[in-house]
């Protein structure tokens, strides 16, 4: 790898899925607003919409996440077309 293109300030930080409030620590420079404790440590916390325990294609289960209402504003909108 070359010299000096890499960050040096890695640490752990907590990525939290908000679909399944599943959590996992890992390092990265990622810049986080909040932080949260765990087991009396206090990492600092990036909150994600989906990640491999709430994705269907990882879980094998075909699951609808729905954040911003994008589903029920399509339906509204074309679900009832072929309905006589």
């Amino acid at each position: 790898m070359k010299k000096g293109i890499h960050p040096e300030s890695y640490r752990p930080v907590v990525f939290k899925d908000m679909s399944n409030d599943d959590m996992f620590i890992t390092r990265s420079t990622i810049n986080a607003k909040e932080t949260i404790e765990i087991d009396g440590v206090t990492y600092p916390l990036v909150k994600v919409e989906i990640s491999n325990t709430s994705h269907p294609f990882y879980t094998g289960k075909s699951k609808l996440v729905d954040t911003a209402g994008r589903v029920d504003k399509f339906m509204s909108r074309y679900g009832n077309r072929n309905k006589k």
